[in-house]
């Protein structure tokens, strides 16, 4: 995971970590159980304060996306978590709102657009 800061793009920086890394365990690059980088190493790595660092990582515990373990490090939580779960939901909200926007667009009636949703989950299953 490489985390890219911005001093100028008016979002704090414990603010840009925790959502690089909250987009990076979303999008599966990061996988449960996984470390992330430690304190130190990471505040060292990107040249900022211990203390940022631990704020982004706090935040991102109390979310539901990591748990810290004493003397071990923190570590990704997986989809199973409920704060996570939450998050998760958010997303394809999100997403299905975008695609119901550019199914009005192109005049796609609901019977289309439920055709479209069924044929995609059937290619997409996992099975």
């Amino acid at each position: 995971m490489k985390l890219i800061l911005s001093n100028v793009s008016g979002i704090p920086i414990y603010e840009q970590i925790k959502r690089q890394v909250k987009a990076a365990i979303l999008s599966g690059e990061l996988k449960e159980e996984e470390a992330l980088p430690s304190l130190r190493t990471l505040a060292k790595d990107l040249k900022i304060s211990v203390l940022t660092v631990t704020r982004a990582y706090t935040e991102l515990e109390q979310e539901g996306f990591v748990r810290n373990v004493q003397g071990r490090g923190c570590f990704v939580l997986g989809s199973s978590s409920e704060l996570m779960r939450e998050q998760l939901i958010r997303k394809v909200e999100a997403s299905l709102a975008e695609a119901i926007k550019a199914a009005r667009i192109a005049n796609l009636s609901r019977e289309e657009l439920q055709q479209l949703f069924d044929l995609l989950l059937e290619v997409n299953t996992d099975d």
